[in-house]
């Protein structure tokens, strides 16, 4: 399954999520429910941005399993740094 980084612009969070490409996350509150995340004090009808992270594909089937993980940016959103945020 997919995997995808949302940006909060209300509290600067990212939180990176699996799901199917057909789902989007629209607002903090099913954000946090999927992530498995308290709400904490942002308003659950918070709206989220997907980041232009490509979808990646985690799990052994992927191909990639003898790459070395990629470390993550000072914003802790992306690998490599190339979101633009770091």
């Amino acid at each position: 399954m997919p995997t995808y980084d949302y940006r909060c612009e209300a509290n600067g969070r990212i939180v990176e999520v699996n799901h199917r490409m057909s789902e989007k996350m629209e607002n903090w509150g099913q954000l946090c429910a999927k992530a498995g995340l308290e709400t904490g004090d942002t308003p659950s009808e918070t709206p989220v941005t997907r980041m232009a992270t490509g979808g990646n594909i985690i799990g052994a089937s992927s191909g990639g399993g003898d790459l070395p993980p990629m470390p993550s940016c000072g914003s802790g959103g992306c690998g490599g740094g190339m979101c633009g945020l770091g």
